[in-house]
């Protein structure tokens, strides 16, 4: 037999031997919202304010959880747990400040290494609010967070980045309204920021930014465009032997509120409602570079959000008749199901059903564990200690108990929500991060909450909306979960060894 045959042979019989094994490699793509609202997707529904017919498409090819939670009312912790499969309480609990360093240890799994170590290509683009070392490019005898363009050496890297945790490469401009204002290419800036932020800036929707450099040619309205473009171009050079993992986080619909003018009007709830829609419009330009190169078959798409909407969120309502957080109570920074419940939608051409709709109670952190058992990788003991493997649900496989033994969401330090089936335990006097306003609570018939109430206690069954507080109804009910809340934060993971054994 010639050396040609022999290896078409062997090529045949491996084929033969590892059914699937491209399909067990998918590409992976997630595409994080900022401050979107659950109720922001139109899912079909013809009469919502905002039509978002991208995401429709996307939640019709695969599954769409109606329990999904970010780690977080905020961003930097949602981002931290979504790339290591462990929430931010363990560590810390605010957001990463202008100039500020990163969340991350040397040693930390996430998942853009996971990725790494098994031959993908990883890309980051958009939004990383998760710190880099500015340090490494102050000037000597300047200030530390200095917010003056001259303090700083810009033609230098700068490490800590996402290129130190895992990632091949990076476009993005940081945070949309925090310094500095530019364009970053790994870890070098692609443009200077020489001239200081001019806050008078006219913008559609409102808005603005903390004071410090920025480039000459920076542009807000460029931003969301151009992030998407840079993912659509580096997809357009992944080669088909070789997966890849790619993570978009919009700067979207996050204030500043910048829709560019073509879609302005293009809504029913204001310029947020329009960029909502630009949103979905990007999303759209992402599906169809993945189709466009051949790898839409092999490709597992995530859709979700950092949290729930920002506090304008109340204006709209009264504005507009439209409140993106649905059915649920709260907006960003709370712990009211509405500051962590957010649209989570996994498409996974021949592996999940078509238009499934799942129920279950799943977090981001989930995330980790369920792309480490897809792949093949083993998680250490400390690897992504609160992520629980998705991939039951994601098949449709049957399972007699919720996946979750339970769920944590903290935005401040020391007030947590506890998430049991039904049930939710709060360990504070309000779910709020702010006094709720009158008329909101009128508009939903709700009830209000704080001084005089030692503790919170809703049938989430019985009452999305949290307004009947029955903590003082069920006193086992609240001291079996109060303690199952302080056994994680006494450093209990959240998920339990025996729930990744399955992780070979």
């Amino acid at each position: 037999m010639k050396p040609s045959n022999c290896s078409f042979l062997f090529t045949v019989l491996l084929c033969l031997a590892l059914p699937g094994l491209a399909a067990e490699r998918p590409n992976v793509v997630i595409l994080y919202a900022d401050d979107m609202g659950v109720a922001d997707v139109s899912h079909g529904d013809s009469k919502a304010k905002i039509q978002t017919p991208n995401l429709d498409r996307l939640a019709s090819g695969g599954m769409t959880f109606t329990d999904g939670h970010s780690s977080s009312g905020i961003c930097t912790p949602s981002r931290f747990a979504l790339l290591t499969g462990q929430h931010h309480w363990r560590r810390f609990h605010g957001i990463v400040g202008p100039f500020g360093g990163t969340v991350f240890e040397p040693d930390d799994f996430t998942i853009a290494k996971m990725f790494k170590k098994k031959g993908y290509r990883t890309g980051c683009f958009g939004k990383w609010h998760l710190g880099w070392n500015f340090d490494a490019i102050r000037k000597p005898g300047a200030k530390k967070g200095d917010p003056r363009a001259e303090s700083y050496d810009w033609t230098k890297r700068f490490p800590d980045g996402p290129l130190d945790q895992g990632f091949d490469y990076y476009f993005g401009d940081g945070t949309i309204n925090f310094p500095p204002y530019c364009w970053i290419e790994g870890d070098r800036f692609v443009t200077i920021p020489t001239k200081p932020v001019i806050k008078s800036r006219p913008l559609a929707g409102g808005g603005g930014f903390r004071a410090g450099p920025m480039a000459e040619s920076w542009n807000p309205y460029d931003i969301l465009p151009t992030i998407t473009q840079k993912t659509v171009e580096w997809i357009s050079k992944q080669k088909k032997d070789q997966p890849f993992f790619a993570y978009l986080a919009f700067n979207s619909p996050h204030y500043p509120i910048v829709p560019n003018k073509p879609y302005h009007g293009k809504s029913k709830a204001g310029y947020y409602g329009d960029f909502v829609i630009e949103t979905d419009a990007m999303v759209g330009k992402v599906m169809n570079a993945l189709k466009k190169h051949g790898f839409a078959d092999n490709t597992l798409v995530v859709f979700s959000a950092d949290n729930g909407p920002e506090t304008h969120a109340f204006e709209r309502l009264e504005e507009f008749k439209q409140w993106s957080s649905g059915k649920y109570r709260g907006v960003k920074r709370d712990v009211y199901e509405g500051g962590h419940r957010v649209p989570f939608i996994v498409k996974w051409p021949g592996k999940i059903k078509q238009g499934a709709v799942s129920d279950e109670v799943v977090s981001q952190v989930d995330l980790a564990a369920t792309f480490a058992k897809i792949i093949g990788h083993p998680l250490r003991k400390n690897d992504a200690i609160d992520s629980y493997d998705l991939l039951p649900v994601l098949k449709g496989e049957k399972y007699d108990k919720p996946l979750r033994v339970a769920t944590v969401q903290n935005t401040s330090p020391k007030k947590f929500a506890l998430r049991q089936g039904d049930w939710v335990y709060i360990n504070a006097p309000t779910g709020a991060a702010k006094k709720e306003s009158s008329a909101y609570l009128e508009h939903f018939g709700l009830n209000a909450y704080g001084k005089g109430h030692e503790g919170l206690l809703f049938n989430l069954k019985e009452d999305q909306r949290q307004s009947d507080n029955l903590y003082a109804k069920y006193p086992e009910r609240v001291k079996k979960m109060s303690e199952l809340l302080q056994s994680y934060l006494d450093g209990k993971p959240c998920a339990p060894p025996e729930s990744k054994k399955s992780i070979k």
